[in-house]
């Protein structure tokens, strides 16, 4: 039969990269309008600096993203060259070290030998990247799709104060208000997909955005340009 459970940490590497992505631009993004307003900025600049720190999140978002996951995924395929050379030249040191690996996890060692030669046979790179350096199909990395996920992500984030701060330039409170509370949704759904309590996950990173937001407000309070011509 074949194995078809499904568990929460197969997705906990695009949950990660989405949370992520979509709490960075939600907080940044209103935190970075937040702090223009509070400096005394007009309406329009305050609008103008939203919409830039959304470009420039998302485009640092995908960079940052791209060259981490390319950097696993160079690190996982020098690994594989690796193993598949060590295959080639020294066979019976690469049982034998399969073997150790299953005789450590609980098998007699008469026993982890037999699973490691018919697993060998089946497909011995396969086990040895499986088994020995973790590598599953699962857990093989795409930069561009990383990249792209990421960046979409945040823009989807920065997306709620844009709206607010153009449709209400003059309700400013609703863009901390609102943040704040999409930052509970979010962080109690990501929560309880993987698994916690939502009101744990909702708490901390609702927490976090705050003292993000405060942090911003009182910067621009102390660098007061209404008074600027």
């Amino acid at each position: 039969m074949r194995h078809t459970e499904h568990h929460r940490n197969e997705r906990s590497g695009w949950l990660r990269a989405a949370v992520l992505g979509a709490n960075d631009g939600l907080i940044s993004t209103s935190a970075l309008m937040m702090g223009v307003a509070a400096a005394g900025a007009t309406s329009q600049n305050v609008l103008l600096a939203g919409f830039s720190g959304l470009a420039a999140g998302a485009l640092s978002m995908a960079a940052g993203e791209y060259v981490s996951v390319s950097s696993q995924a160079d690190t996982m395929r020098a690994d594989t060259a690796r193993e598949r050379q060590e295959l080639q030249t020294k066979p019976s040191a690469e049982l034998a070290e399969l073997a150790g690996i299953y005789e450590a996890r609980g098998l007699r060692r008469e026993l982890a030998l037999e699973v490691a030669a018919a697993l060998t046979a089946h497909d011995a790179l396969e086990a040895h990247l499986r088994d020995e350096l973790g590598i599953v199909e699962s857990t093989r990395v795409q930069p561009v799709q990383a990249a792209l996920s990421s960046a979409a992500s945040f823009c989807l984030g920065a997306f709620p104060p844009l709206l607010i701060g153009g449709l209400w330039p003059r309700a400013a409170y609703l863009i901390p208000v609102s943040t704040l509370a999409l930052l509970a949704v979010l962080g109690g759904l990501a929560a309880g997909i993987g698994g916690a309590p939502p009101w744990r996950g909702a708490f901390r990173v609702t927490v976090w955005g705050a003292i993000a937001m405060l942090a911003t407000h009182w910067l621009g309070r102390a660098f007061d340009v209404s008074g600027l011509g």
